[in-house]
C-alpha cells in the first residue's frame, strides 16, 4: 500500500513510518519544516511538506494515498486545548472526505484516558469526559460519527503514557519536576494507575489496523493496564537517588503544575479486545522496565 502519514516525525508518528516501511509499504509523511522533512526522508519515506492546518495538502495526500493514518495533533501548552482539538476534527474531516466513497482506510488517533477515570476502559467504551473539558473527546467522536455515514474510518486509542526512547512527554516531565523540586513524588496513597506501551508496539498497531480495521473499529495500544503512580515515583527516585514522598492532594498543584491533573488520574485501560481481534502482541519492555534501562535519565539537566 501506499500509506500517507500525518505526524510522521513524531514520537510515535516517526515509528510509525519504519513499521510501514519494514513490512513493504510504500509512505508519504508530512512534514511542517525542514528539519521534520530530512527526517522522514532519511527514514526512506517520501515527503509532503505542510501542516495539519493546511486543509489542500491534506486532500492532496490522502487522494494520492492507499490508505491513511493520522497522528499528528498540535499538543501547544501555551494556547488553549480546543485550538488543537479544533485542527484535528477538521483534518479528520478533510482526510475523510478525500476518502470518500473509495473504501479506503483511515487510522485516526485519539486516547485511552478520554474515557474517564476510575474504571477499566475497553474498546467499547466511548468518551465519559465532557468536550469542554477535555475537547479532544470530540475527534473520538467525530470517527465514529464518520464510520456510521460509511466511511472507513477507524480508532486506535494509545495509553496515558507511550515510552521509549525520544519521549518527551509525561514521564521526561515527572522526571524534571523531581530534579527541580529534589524530591520524586507521587499523590495521596499513589494507587492511581496508568496504562502504557512502547511506541515500537503502538507503531505495530497502526500497521495493523490499517491492513485489518473495518468502519468504525476501536484498538486500545495498551500493553500495561496500569501501573501505580507510586511505583513510578519509586522508580524515578531511586535512579536519581532522591527521596520519595506522598504530596496531599491539596498541594498537588503547587508541587506538579499543570500537571496535578494528571499524576492525580486513575486511568486504567484493557486492550483483550484488540489483541483478540488483530493478534497483535506487545514484545517491547514495559514502562518500569524502560525507566530501568537508564536512557530516560541520560542526559544532564541544564545549571
Amino acid at each position: 500500500m501506499r500509506v500517507f502519514i500525518t505526524g510522521a516525525n513524531g514520537f510515535i508518528g516517526s515509528a510509525v513510518v519504519r513499521e510501514l516501511l519494514d513490512s513493504g509499504h510504500k509512505v508519504v509523511g508530512l512534514a511542517r519544516s525542514d528539519a521534520a522533512a530530512a527526517a522522514v526522508r532519511e527514514a526512506g519515506a517520501e515527503v509532503l511538506r505542510g501542516s495539519i492546518e493546511d486543509l489542500e495538502i491534506l486532500t492532496r495526500g490522502a487522494e494520492g494515498a492507499d490508505g491513511v493514518i493520522h497522528t499528528a495533533y498540535i499538543q501547544d501548552f501555551a494556547l488553549p486545548p480546543a485550538v488543537g482539538a479544533q485542527a484535528d476534527r477538521r483534518a479528520i474531516e478533510t482526510l475523510a472526505t478525500a476518502l470518500e466513497s473509495s473504501g479506503r482506510p483511515l487510522v485516526v488517533t485519539s486516547a485511552t484516558g478520554l474515557l474517564g477515570p476510575g474504571h477499566v476502559a475497553t474498546e467499547v467504551d466511548r468518551p465519559r469526559v465532557t468536550e469542554r473539558s477535555h475537547p479532544r473527546a470530540s475527534s473520538d467522536l467525530l470517527a465514529l460519527e464518520l464510520a456510521s455515514r460509511g466511511h472507513n474510518v477507524s480508532i486506535v486509542r494509545p495509553a496515558s503514557s507511550v515510552h521509549g526512547e525520544g519521549d518527551h512527554a509525561f514521564i521526561p516531565m515527572l522526571i524534571e519536576t523531581a530534579r527541580n523540586t529534589g524530591v520524586s513524588a507521587y499523590i495521596g496513597d499513589g494507587p492511581n494507575r496508568w496504562p502504557a506501551v512502547h511506541r515500537l508496539d503502538a507503531a505495530r498497531l497502526y500497521r495493523l489496523a490499517l491492513e485489518h480495521g473495518t468502519a468504525g473499529s476501536v484498538f486500545h495500544a495498551v500493553a500495561e493496564e496500569g501501573i501505580s503512580t507510586r511505583e513510578i515515583a519509586e522508580t524515578i527516585g531511586r535512579h536519581l537517588d532522591l527521596p520519595v514522598v506522598s504530596i496531599p492532594p491539596e498541594s498537588a498543584e503547587e508541587h506538579f503544575g499543570w500537571m496535578a491533573m494528571f499524576v492525580g488520574a486513575d486511568l486504567p485501560a484493557s486492550s483483550a479486545l484488540t489483541r483478540q481481534r488483530l493478534g497483535w502482541e506487545p514484545v517491547h519492555p514495559g514502562l518500569i522496565a524502560d525507566l530501568d534501562a537508564g536512557h530516560y535519565f541520560a542526559h544532564t539537566p541544564a545549571a
